[in-house]
């Protein structure tokens, strides 16, 4: 599976934080395997994804949840006059994905990182989301 299809799961799956309890994200994520997901390209469940995939989204989600105190704090510090609880539900879990990938993943660069956020704010959010995603990541990257 590409790397960018594995990001926008991530993405999907760090969005769904968003509307459930701590609690209740161990059902969202087996719901989200088991029911599976569609997009422009194809339909697919759980079963679709290779286990190595599958196995890699899970611990990156993981390390993505151990860190996201920080992360959001990151972002809250370099949101200018945006809380976090301002920021849009697209937008927030699209740069928790990032400002990870930027900074605790060695395998993707930055520029890797802000590029795919970039895209994913584009297809997820409104017309100003891939600006202000990019804005935001941008100072961090300085």
């Amino acid at each position: 599976m590409k790397r960018s299809l594995v990001r926008e799961h991530l993405f999907k799956l760090l969005f769904r934080i968003e509307f459930n309890t701590p609690e209740d994200m161990p059902e969202q994520v087996r719901l989200f395997f088991e029911d599976g997901f569609a997009d422009e390209e194809h339909t697919s469940t759980g079963s679709d994804i290779p286990e190595q995939d599958r196995v890699y989204m899970m611990d990156k989600y993981d390390r993505i949840l151990a860190r996201l105190p920080e992360i959001d704090k990151m972002i809250d510090g370099a949101a200018k006059g945006w809380s976090i609880s301002r920021i849009g539900k697209v937008e927030l879990a699209v740069l928790r994905l990032a400002v990870y990938e930027m900074l605790y993943d060695d395998d993707i660069p930055v520029s890797v990182a802000i590029d795919e956020a970039v895209q994913l704010s584009k297809t997820f959010g409104t017309d100003n989301s891939g600006s202000f995603v990019n804005g935001i990541l941008a100072s961090l990257a300085n």
